[in-house]
């Protein structure tokens, strides 16, 4: 084998490599990984695949504590569910409301998204006003065979990069001042 060819297949096995384990790799995250503590935020899970091959069909993600007024995004051929739950105490909101419950779960079913294929969830939520605080969304991905938990939370002294399912995280910036 010549020099030349020796290369091209040293590069083309890099190649393979880093593209093959980018996909074993892919993870449910947000599409933003930071925003302003205490402000409203559009939070959108990016899902890359489905369970090893297989279709995702189910969708669920866990709501934060101090996450309040969570709006689920509908999807054309998904139907969206919610699980609340009662405050111990009441909150307030923007323009002076006071809530009493806050939604702890959303999900998304009934649709078809295959592995080979690449889709967004998203629901608007206010965010807790604790900067510098990092919160994290635990997902589940429930497919036609097979279940992908990305639901670990990093422990004090380790990062997401330190597991194999990480829970999407979202830093809480400080507040712009305007």
């Amino acid at each position: 084998m010549s020099r030349t060819s020796r290369v091209a297949a040293s590069a083309a096995t890099l190649v393979t490599a880093a593209l093959f384990g980018a996909a074993a790799h892919a993870h449910v995250t947000l599409e933003k990984a930071s925003a302003p503590a205490g402000a409203s935020y559009k939070a959108v899970l990016r899902v890359p695949h489905g369970c090893e091959g297989s279709a995702t069909i189910r969708l669920r993600v866990r709501i934060p504590d101090g996450v309040l007024n969570v709006k689920p995004q509908p999807k054309p051929g998904w139907t969206i569910a919610s699980v609340r739950e009662k405050l111990a105490k009441p909150a307030m909101l923007g323009h002076g409301r006071e809530v009493t419950e806050t939604i702890r779960e959303v999900s998304w079913s009934g649709g078809r998204l295959p592995d080979d294929y690449y889709d967004e969830f998203a629901f608007r939520i206010e965010l807790p006003d604790t900067p510098g605080k990092t919160i994290y969304f635990p997902v589940v991905q429930e497919c036609e065979k097979g279940v992908e938990r990305w639901i670990e939370i990093p422990e004090p002294g380790k990062s997401r990069r330190d597991y194999e399912k990480p829970a999407p995280e979202l830093k809480l910036l400080p507040k712009s001042e305007h």
